[in-house]
């Protein structure tokens, strides 16, 4: 494939490369005279600033899946797969307003940590493995694949060589250094990212209107694919099952965002790191005006590239009839690097860059969470708890080698999975709905108990599954199917969480006869007090996102 990759662009790119290396290389040194222990390594000294925190929050969820995953969710959905992001927003305010003062109020490291002031040290192990496991065999295999397909696809690198120069690009810099260094680059990655992104969406439009500007090419998508920027879907849209109508705003997508959010530790131990409570809560609202931002760096691309592919004058005018890889809604996650190859040189490789950023900043990200829960709540509890610094260290840094090793190496064996976002939700809903009822519970029910809790997160598993395998394997027309319909996958995680909360709040009242668990934690009301300019932009947001949906409703 001729990706018309010049110069320029090579240079763009290589520039980008050595200024990530460098200032990541940078700050992984140590200070002269003083051994890096757990806090620097994996809570960069608990000295992060709020802008640090906002971006390296949007460069740690910002990656192959929104790049290429919801950008080819755009090309078959269209905007209605943005909820996932502008809704993110609202669960970030939440999170920063109610979860994140008792966080950081205990003092944690981990969420298993959290969990095990609140119910037992056996359910944080029971939750520290099933994590690392997550993180190694879904969140760094599918960001290492969906990375090396944008690659193969732009560029025609070999999908095994680019997920090998993937690993070592980002094991590079954020291995040796930890949090600190993945932090401080994440903040020059964002700015890579939103710039390459929104240079991306404005040729890309303009290309749609051969160079009339970016209103007329937004109108002519609009007119060509009304029906792409419906934000509610109707029962009667194929993609209904994906983001069922209004249940998308009352149902399971508050699921998949509490638990992502609030309790995914990549996620969470950004603001873990902050100099202060507040400083945290300044970043998470940087992070949530973002998050209003990344629908048009990704699905908006997504839909101009599928009004190109299905009108044949565009696709004459642009001389890409005869180009392979033309996505198509079977192969829509090619939709993004398909479209990048038509940008002007440089920009290509800003593009590239942008696209790149996301991938090795979210790669970074995971390979140090899941260092961080293996050492402090599996090495230290189990193996040696007597751990050094020195050595508490060296064994975080072992452990992102082993995940990502792993990764590169089941990584190849995705291929064939369209849409891959809406995958990766899916099947990670199957797990989050035990776990969210789990936190929620025990942070805001003192009458939760240890016990019932185990039992709720084991029980949640069959209940997901059931709602999820079970009707499609009755006989049709036969009794049960009419008992048990298919429903949407995010319906099935909003069920599965009522159920798994109330079998919860039913066995802990029985245990306990209505007394409060003797491990719950008293809330008083000052410790969710927030300033003015919390409060203010959160009512902005509000404003923005009621906007929004009411001009795209239908």
């Amino acid at each position: 494939m001729n990706t018309g990759f010049v110069a320029l662009d090579y240079i763009v790119f290589i520039a980008y490369a050595v200024l990530i290396l460098g200032v990541g290389l940078w700050m992984s040194r140590s200070k002269k005279g003083h051994q890096k222990n757990a806090e620097d390594y994996f809570l960069a000294s608990k000295s992060l600033p709020w802008w640090a925190i906002g971006t390296s929050l949007i460069a740690a969820n910002i990656s192959a899946e929104q790049f290429i995953g919801m950008s080819g969710s755009g090309f078959a959905v269209g905007l209605a797969i943005s909820s996932y992001e502008w809704m993110a927003a609202i669960t970030l305010l939440i999170v920063g307003k109610y979860f994140l003062p008792i966080f950081i109020e205990k003092g944690i490291y981990t969420i298993p940590e959290f969990v095990e002031k609140r119910f037992s040290t056996n359910l944080k192990t029971i939750l520290a493995v099933f994590w690392v496991a997550l993180y190694v065999f879904v969140n760094i295999t599918s960001v290492l694949y969906l990375g090396a397909l944008a690659m193969n696809t732009i560029m025609g690198v070999d999908m095994m060589w680019a997920i090998i120069g993937l690993s070592l690009f980002a094991a590079a810099y954020s291995i040796y250094g930890g949090l600190a260094s993945i932090a401080w680059t994440d903040a020059i990655q964002v700015v890579f990212l939103i710039i390459g992104g929104l240079a991306t969406t404005y040729l890309a439009l303009d290309t749609v209107s051969n160079g009339q500007g970016i209103l007329e090419g937004i109108g002519i998508i609009y007119d060509k694919a009304p029906s792409k920027f419906s934000m509610i879907l109707e029962e009667s849209n194929p993609e209904y099952l994906n983001l069922p109508g209004i249940g998308v705003l009352v149902g399971g997508l508050w699921v998949a965002n509490l638990y992502y959010w609030g309790f995914n530790q990549y996620i969470i131990q950004r603001a873990l790191a902050a100099k202060s409570l507040k400083e945290a809560q300044k970043g998470i609202v940087l992070a949530a005006f973002l998050k209003l931002l990344i629908p048009f760096i990704v699905v908006i691309p997504g839909i101009a590239a599928y009004v190109i592919v299905n009108n044949p004058e565009m696709l004459a005018r642009l001389g890409a009839d005869g180009l392979i890889n033309i996505p198509s809604d079977a192969a829509a996650d090619k939709a993004y690097p398909w479209l990048i190859q038509f940008l002007p040189s440089g920009l290509k490789g800003l593009a590239f860059v942008a696209l790149t950023a996301a991938i090795v900043s979210s790669l970074a990200s995971m390979l140090n969470s899941t260092a961080t829960i293996f050492t402090m709540d599996i090495y230290k509890q189990y193996v040696n708890k007597n751990s050094d610094d020195k050595n508490t260290v060296r064994i975080g840094r072992l452990t992102s080698v082993v995940a990502l090793v792993t990764g590169a190496i089941v990584a190849p064996l995705l291929g064939g999975i369209n849409q891959a976002f809406q995958f990766i939700q899916e099947y990670t809903g199957v797990v989050s709905p035990g776990i969210l009822a789990i936190f929620l519970l025990g942070l805001f029910w003192k009458k939760t108990t240890n016990k019932a809790a185990i039992w709720g997160a084991l029980v949640s598993i069959p209940i997901a599954l059931f709602f999820k395998v079970g009707p499609k394997g009755w006989a049709s027309g036969s009794s049960f199917e009419s008992i048990f319909p298919s429903v949407p996958f995010l319906d099935q995680m909003g069920y599965t969480t009522l159920l798994t909360a109330a079998f919860i709040m039913l066995m802990s009242y029985i245990q306990n006869k209505g007394a409060n668990d003797s491990r719950s934690f008293e809330l008083r009301s000052e410790t969710f007090k927030t300033n003015s300019a919390f409060n203010i932009s959160a009512f902005a947001i509000c404003l923005i996102l009621a906007f929004l949906y009411a001009f795209f409703w239908a």
